[in-house]
């Protein structure tokens, strides 16, 4: 029960742990951190070709079954919680990361692997096949979103392999894929752009999906200094997040910050201060 809880599916077909690992390439020397490591069947596999592995596992049985497993393998295995552990400590060089992610909490995990930055050439993970397309989905496309917009910004995403739900055990309700989200992104392209504040600015564009950008953005940086820098780059007022490019957005945002990617002079726009009446006594 805790096992499901925590939302685990373990890849046991020996075909398609081949086909997985095939795919992920490992090369003697590399440093690969493995999150989700369970009973350690692909971290042997890993360590079998070289790699030096970092497997990461917060099931305390299944931590005591994987050490088990490695104990004659150049494996480090750490107990702990992916969004929790100090990342940052088990990459001394630059490595890559695999891992089967939880599909409840895939986004926050991807959001805290693309904070490790220059450390990560490339992250490869098995996400749910929903998930896999809106990660590499283009402007205009039902699947095209804020978590679209971050992973490219961040990697250069693709679909490498699809896998059934019958390669698992439990097997899951739908079918998962193998996605490999190489390191730099899009970001290395669109100038000085503070990280941080541009996906504070996405989650903006994004929040209401059914609204335009300029009711979404309006509510935070004031809506007539949206309406002209719409203008200004010649966008209909009532253009969505979901139909522009990372590129454009970078533009929109870039324009309302006074960053240099593509700012064309504008002044930065000030986000809107709620105005509090106050009573008079």
């Amino acid at each position: 029960m805790a096992r499901r809880r925590l939302g685990q599916h373990f890849l046991t077909d020996p075909a398609w742990q081949a086909r997985l690992l095939a795919c992920l390439n490992p090369q003697p020397g590399q440093l690969w951190v493995e999150i989700g490591a369970g009973r350690g069947e692909l971290t042997v596999g890993l360590a079998r070709r070289g790699v030096e592995v970092v497997a990461i596992e917060l099931d305390p049985v299944l931590v005591e079954q994987l050490r088990s497993a490695v104990h004659s393998w150049s494996v480090r295995v750490i107990h702990g919680d992916i969004l929790a552990l100090p990342l940052e400590e088990y990459f001394p060089r630059r490595g890559r990361i695999f891992g089967s992610l939880p599909y409840y909490i895939t986004s926050p995990i991807l959001h805290r692997l693309f904070t490790l930055g220059d450390r990560v050439e490339e992250i490869c993970v098995v996400v749910q096949w929903e998930v896999a397309r809106r990660l590499v989905a283009q402007p205009g496309r039902r699947d095209y979103g804020y978590l679209s917009v971050v992973t490219q910004f961040f990697t250069r995403p693709e679909i490498v392999l699809r896998i059934p739900p019958g390669a698992f055990r439990p097997p899951p309700a739908v079918s998962s894929a193998l996605v490999r989200m190489q390191l730099p992104g899009a970001r290395i392209h669109l100038g000085q752009i503070d990280p941080a504040q541009f996906l504070t600015f996405l989650k903006q564009a994004f929040r209401q999906k059914r609204k335009t950008l300029l009711n979404n953005l309006g509510a935070f940086y004031g809506r007539d200094v949206v309406q002209q820098i719409l203008e200004r780059r010649r966008l209909p007022a009532g253009v969505r997040a979901e139909q522009l490019s990372l590129e454009r957005l970078a533009e929109i945002f870039a324009n309302l910050t006074g960053s240099s990617a593509g700012a064309n002079g504008m002044p930065a726009a000030q986000p809107a201060r709620c105005q509090l009446r106050q009573r008079r006594r």
